[in-house]
């Protein structure tokens, strides 16, 4: 039951992207298509999993012992940086037509602001390794969730008249914001 209301806190109640603000940049710059934010998804989800798990364990078996905690940050962006040029690597002998629409957006997932986040959410929330996992997961389903429906909308904006002025990111920050209120209402359902 315990990992059931981390799922839904961190999917509904606190997703990353719509009420803690993290991972903004490919949340405006990857939502322009629906297929490229699922893409974004998935490698956003793998990263996210494996940096929550390798940092999870370079935190507890190496900066806590040593008493070197003020190394926390370092360490963890070096750990993502390393693991999203390996992502980067294979996407582009698996899936060349993903990593040419992902384009400059998943170096990005490099300085995405929520996979760091996560990861030391998960030291700070002081979880055990499977809820941090768990969470980590989660977390990436919810940035994947409102990016898709993000997308979606953004999709659906192309084809409205709008007006000249507001076209483009106006639109687009405008519907950020009722999504995340719209999140809102989630609020209170679950808190961890």
């Amino acid at each position: 039951m315990e990992y059931i209301l981390i799922f839904i806190a961190a999917v509904f109640v606190n997703n990353v992207v719509l009420s803690q603000f993290l991972g903004i940049c490919p949340f405006l710059g990857v939502s322009k298509k629906v297929s490229t934010a699922i893409g974004m998804t998935g490698a956003l989800t793998f990263v996210m999993i494996l940096a929550t798990l390798v940092t999870f364990i370079i935190q507890k078996s190496v900066l806590d012992p040593f008493g070197i905690g003020f190394m926390q940050t370092i360490t963890f962006i070096l750990v993502i940086a390393a693991l999203v040029q390996m992502v980067e690597i294979i996407l582009k002998k698996v899936s060349p037509s993903l990593y040419q629409a992902l384009g400059v957006f998943l170096p990005l997932i490099t300085t995405n602001c929520a996979v760091l986040g996560v990861a030391i959410l998960v030291i700070q929330k002081e979880f055990n390794l499977l809820e941090s996992v768990v969470y980590a997961g989660s977390i990436a389903i919810g940035f994947g969730f409102a990016l898709t429906i993000f997308a979606g909308i953004r999709e659906h904006l192309e084809l409205v008249d709008i007006p000249k002025g507001m076209r483009g990111l106006p639109i687009a920050l405008i519907t950020a914001s009722i999504l995340a209120m719209a999140f809102m209402g989630f609020s209170g359902m679950v808190s961890i």
